[in-house]
Formats: structure tokens, sequence, C-alpha cells
């Protein structure tokens, strides 16, 4: 019984925004240094996403490409990988950039 309250213990005590699922995948709108604003073209759902300072988590699919804030541009699909627990505000934990059909954008 001792065994049973102490992982029952241990499972509860396991922090809410470990959980990193959170993905939404739509066109650039709006891009800055401070922030990015995507919009689900089928949905019209529009979400704004804080950028931390020094972001360099922006990846091509294979994770081989790396970018930078400078290569995301308004129209461009974007993949963004995101949590709101950790500063409260929603911001991008990682970001791949996709063609226009959603598919993974590749550099050639």
């Amino acid at each position: 019984m001792l065994v049973a309250v102490l992982a029952m213990a241990v499972g509860m005590t396991a922090p809410a925004f470990a959980k990193s699922d959170n993905v939404f995948i739509g066109l650039v709108l709006h891009v800055s240094m401070q922030n990015i604003k995507v919009q689900d073209p089928k949905s019209k759902q529009t979400l704004s996403f804080v950028i931390i300072p020094k972001f360099d988590q922006i990846f091509s699919d294979d994770g081989k490409t790396t970018y930078q804030m400078k290569d995301i541009h308004a129209g461009q699909y974007v993949k963004v990988y995101y949590d709101q627990h950790a500063l409260g505000a929603r911001h991008a934990d990682k970001i791949i950039l996709m063609k226009s059909n959603n598919a993974i954008k590749r550099k050639e």
C-alpha cells in the first residue's frame, strides 16, 4: 500500500508544463523580432506567439537546416510548436518552415 501511495504522489508532482504537444499550422500574417502571427486558412483562427530574445529554433523538417527569423515572411506556411505555461503568454518553442501545400520546405 505504501508503494501505491508513493506512486500516486510522484505522479501528481509532475509539472503540467512538461507536456508540449501544442501545435499550430498556418500562414504567417505578421512577423517581427518580438512576435509572429499565424492564421489557419481553413478555420480562419489566428494565433499570436511571443518570440523570446535569441530565439533560434527555426528548422527544416529533417532538422538539418536551421533558419533565422529574417527568413520568415508573411505568406509562408509554418508549423509552430508552442506553450504558454513557462512565460504565462503563448510563446513559440520551435518553428518549422513549410511549403504552400503544407509540405515541409526543403532548402535546395
